[in-house]
């Protein structure tokens, strides 16, 4: 949650110092108010209000009078607007997402134009009236960029016939310098833009010189005058040289494509330029300028400037490959559709996976999209997208910019921002229309598409055809079909009846299902139909086989069917392998089927060479289920393992209780009560050094491994609940440890740290991830090894924030924030994401980042290594620029697993688990997809050379693996504020 727990929820009469900078940390992440003055933030962080409201809520009707002001902090909600006096005639006309702004209709009393409801959890910010007011009146030019006109500014008025509008039954949408993707008729119209001659900014003009200037003094023969046609171009380059020469410049730049991306940029903002004024960069013969050569008497680098460019190189291929994926995405989308290749498909596919709006519908949907979206532009604020009574033709979702969302006579209801979509109700309502539109025809395509197989009149398989565009299958069928959703008996026949045994790769569909189906058909519901799946027979009579055909016919047909259900056993084995030894109807089914095949195999030869993998599972489970695991490393946590833990009572004192991992709330309740000898209603609660008190339910399971870092349990009655307090250790350390690490070397930390991580991750199942999404008490498993990874996160974090606020000499601060970037920096060399990116986090905490007199002292090298760190860390476009560095690395890797978690759980409550009764197997794939993220990861081992021995080695390898921290979040502010109290 966005600030449950926080000091938000406090009063704001009563919040200190340290609540108002935590609270302004976390607003400053939130798009509507990342331009506002830090005063302006600061009274808002006075004067604001917390609500979370559930699904379903109405915040208010259209008519009434408003008394507060909102910013959306998390979850969406509905704009409904009724033409008549009625609520039940309300339609929505768009939704409200992270970071939008609404209500400013308080500034002058007038009605509430529409009725908002939430279409999920959500939290707000939510500001009274007068308080509202008084902001307004005393920061009213920095606040109107916000506001939409009549309140905001409008740098012209908007145009009745512009020809950029969109229609809609009952508003108007005005643009403020927006860019967006946009669906519309099936007739292509060009890509709409109402932007000028683009204006360099000074950091590409930078960026266009260095690299004028490198090419200028590694190779001067690319930039010369050219003849072609019988017409001379004068100082010119050729596209194919300038990526080939890209190609050449170090780590930055990893392909052609990649490279085309940074000269796009160039391009887009008139710093490099084709000499017939086309807009796309391409590797191809054609010529492109520099703007410095533009003139006739264009200068040579100096010397300086030849030595500024060594210098600055890297530096500008990094900015530009930062920006040069947004660059090709508007390349891409400015073609005509038609003229989009399969890989400009595939990269728009890749895009639309992330954008929040379309995450309900299916690949295939999504796949068509791509083929119609159109990239728009509008950077004069005051365009009309819409005007009321035209008809609408077009589905917006926004990439960057607002759009402000006004209703005639009745004026602004709302703002949209970067990842809100609208318009999309105007494609598919019962309104006339003068043309067909392309989101309907996706949808008819789809579902003419669309195989169903009925028993009983009842779908029992839903299959989708789909065209494969491979070069591999070129000669076969071109059609394939996608298994949609079924009953789970009928998903698993289709995939034994259509697997390919002459292929020696398993295919993905099969390894979504056997990945997945602990969802929905559980082994002890899965094993025996694949016993039935396999045909059993003691002679080659085979009277259970079809009587067509001849007996090797016949013969052949028994033994692929047989060949089926033991390759996808031997694949569900692979991977449950760690699970299957806690179940004894898995272990007994494995046992059954062994020596199923065993006896075929005497019968039928061909099946001999299976049986030895199959014999291997069989040994492999044995020894696990007789505890025979090899000690050298470290071992997963399984469910039935059991745990010594203490319980806490509100006295202090405390009983020690064994039980499974995976025992639930219930059962170590019971097992509390046995030991004190009481049999009153007790509950356990969770308590955190903060002294925020969680009580437990009884169905969670696994609740040892999820408790926060210096959190305890505690058993209580309901009376006693609120008499409990922290115990003094859950307080931290009250002095850091540098004095012990800061003779350590960076790398070193990093390695060790690295080491660690891998062994924890290493550990964590792939079901893990599942159970963590749709809720490990559906599946009665440990998350436990998953848990310990994601503690780790949150430690780390807490180590850098902990050990900067205990130093309280600054010239000591100063070098332990140079030391924890260095060992950031290792980390990302070693391809620890996730302490990297926890070691970011922890210098961006509040109570670290407001020591403003430390990061003054920090030097400029180190200064810009943070910033580009910080960089990395950017969470726009759903964290595109964390997920184009990790697109480039080869495992292992450990990744920044918080932002998998956050994939997963979008996809799963973005789509429903079942559709009319049926499993939805495209949800399936989609988060089956996700869990290979992390099997890739780990496809290789972790082999890094370890920096040089040092004598204190072993004491590096301790100390990293016992971190000591304080996890009270207002504790730290505390103590950062006596290090460095608030300026006036």
């Amino acid at each position: 949650m966005w600030l449950r727990n926080a000091p938000f929820l406090s009063s704001p009469t009563e919040r200190s110092g340290e609540d108002v900078d935590i609270i302004m940390a976390r607003l400053k992440s939130v798009k509507a108010f990342e331009k506002f003055h830090p005063t302006l933030l600061q009274q808002i962080c006075l004067c604001g209000f917390y609500e979370c409201l559930e699904k379903g809520i109405t915040l208010y009707r259209q008519g009434d009078i408003g008394t507060s002001w909102y910013t959306v902090l998390s979850g969406s909600l509905d704009v409904k607007v009724s033409e008549t006096a009625n609520h039940q005639d309300a339609v929505t006309i768009c939704t409200l997402g992270i970071g939008t702004a609404f209500g400013e209709s308080i500034l002058d009393n007038t009605p509430r134009h529409a009725t908002i409801v939430t279409r999920e959890f959500s939290e707000l910010l939510r500001i009274e009236k007068r308080e509202f007011r008084t902001l307004w009146e005393k920061y009213r030019q920095c606040m109107a960029g916000l506001l939409a006109p009549p309140y905001g500014v409008m740098e012209s008025a908007p145009s009745a016939d512009s020809k950029y509008t969109l229609s809609y039954s009952n508003c108007t949408f005005y643009s403020l310098n927006i860019k967006f993707l946009r669906i519309t008729k099936q007739k292509m119209e060009p890509a709409s833009t109402t932007e000028n001659i683009p204006v360099p900014s000074e950091k590409i003009l930078w960026a266009g010189k260095m690299l004028r200037n490198a090419i200028l003094s590694q190779a001067p023969h690319m930039i010369r005058d050219r003849k072609y046609h019988l017409k001379t171009y004068r100082r010119c380059c050729v596209g194919t040289e300038l990526v080939d020469w890209q190609m050449q410049q170090g780590s930055c730049v990893h392909s052609r494509v990649q490279a085309v991306g940074m000269w796009q940029v160039l391009l887009e903002e008139g710093v490099l330029n084709h000499v017939d004024h086309e807009l796309d960069f391409q590797d191809k013969y054609l010529f492109y300028r520099f703007l410095d050569d533009e003139q006739d008497d264009a200068l040579l680098a100096s010397e300086e400037e030849k030595k500024e460019t060594d210098e600055e190189l890297q530096d500008t291929l990094l900015l530009l490959s930062q920006m040069g994926p947004d660059a090709h995405m508007r390349m891409i989308l400015r073609k005509q559709p038609g003229q989009r290749t399969v890989d400009d498909l595939e990269i728009i596919y890749e895009e639309l996976l992330h954008i929040k709006a379309l995450s309900h519908l299916s690949t295939t949907v999504k796949r068509e999209l791509a083929g119609v979206l159109i990239f728009e532009s509008h950077a004069k604020a005051g365009t009309v997208l819409f005007n009321q009574g035209e008809e609408g033709t077009s589905w917006y979702i926004i990439l960057k910019g607002s759009v402000n969302v006004v209703i005639y006579g009745k004026g602004v209801v709302c703002t949209l921002h970067e990842g809100d979509d609208f318009g999309k109700l105007a494609l598919v309502n019962d309104a006339p229309r003068a043309a067909s539109i392309d989101f309907n025809r996706i949808l008819r395509d789809v579902e003419a598409n669309t195989v169903r197989l009925k028993e009983h009149e009842e779908d029992v398989l839903v299959l989708e055809k789909s065209n494969i565009r491979s070069s591999s299958h070129v000669g076969s069928s071109p059609l394939k079909y996608t298994v949609m959703s079924g009953t789970p008996e009928k998903i698993l026949e289709h995939f034994l009846e259509t697997m390919k045994l002459d292929s020696q790769f398993t295919e993905s569909a099969l390894d979504d299902f056997v990945l997945m189906h602990c969802v929905f058909i559980p082994n002890t519901q899965l094993c025996p139909l694949l016993i039935a799946q396999y045909p059993f027979f003691h002679s080659l009579s085979l009277p259970l086989f079809a009587s067509q055909g001849s007996d090797q016919e016949r013969l052949d047909y028994a033994l692929n069917n047989k060949r089926r259900v033991m390759r996808l056993v031997l694949q569900w084995a692979a991977i449950n392998t760690d699970h299957l030894q806690e179940e004894e109807s898995s272990l007994a089914f494995l046992q059954e089927f062994y020596m199923a095949v065993s006896e075929d195999a005497s019968l039928i030869p061909a099946l001999k060479e299976q049986l030895p993998e199959l014999e291997k599972h069989k040994v492999l489970l044995r020894q696990f289920s007789m505890g025979d695991e090899k000690l050298q490393k470290r071992q997963p946590i399984k469910s039935t393992d059991e745990i010594l833990f203490k319980v806490y009572c509100s006295d202090h004192t405390y009983t020690t209780i064994r039980v499974p991992v995976s025992a639930s709330v219930r059962e170590v309740l019971s097992a509390v009560a046995d030991k004190l000898g009481s049999r009153d209603d007790l509950l356990l609660v969770h308590l955190s050094s903060a002294g925020d008190k969680t009580v437990l339910k009884p169905s969670e399971v696994s609740i040892f491994s999820s408790l926060s870092i210096n959190g305890r349990l505690f058993t209580c009655s309901r009376e006693q609940l609120d008499s409990l307090t922290p115990l003094p250790e859950q307080e931290g350390p009250s002095a850091g440890s540098m004095s012990s690490f800061e003779l350590m070397s960076s790398k070193d930390l990093a390695y060790q740290m690295t080491l660690y991580d891998w062994e924890l991750f290493n550990c964590v199942h792939e079901h893990e991830l599942i159970y963590h999404t749709f809720g490990r008490h559906h599946f009665k498993k440990t998350t436990a090894n998953l848990d310990l990874f994601l503690r780790r996160f949150n430690e780390i974090q807490f180590w850098v924030v902990t050990e900067v606020c205990l130093c309280s000499a600054l010239s000591k601060r100063v070098q332990l924030l140079k030391k924890f970037i260095k060992i950031a920096a290792h980390c990302k060399e070693f391809r620890n994401l996730n302490s990297f990116f926890a070691i970011i986090m922890g210098l961006g905490n509040p109570a670290v980042s407001r020591l403003s007199q430390t990061w003054e002292k920090l030097p400029s090298k180190f200064k810009k290594f943070y910033g580009e760190f910080e960089n990395l860390m950017d969470p726009s476009r759903n964290h595109r620029a964390y997920r184009l560095t990790v697109a480039k690395l080869d495992p292992p890797i450990i990744p920044f697993m918080p932002l998998l978690i956050k994939d997963m759980t979008f996809t799963h409550e973005g789509n429903k688990t079942f559709v009319d009764s049926l499993v939805n197997f495209e949800k399936m794939r989609m988060i089956a997809n996700t869990v290979r993220i992390m099997r890739y990861c780990r496809s290789q081992p972790f082999n890094h050379e370890a920096p040089q021995a040092t004598k204190n080695h072993q004491d590096v390898r301790n100390y990293v693996r016992q971190f000591s921290v304080i996890d009270n979040q207002r504790t730290l502010s505390q103590i950062s504020h006596k290090l460095e109290p608030r300026r006036t």
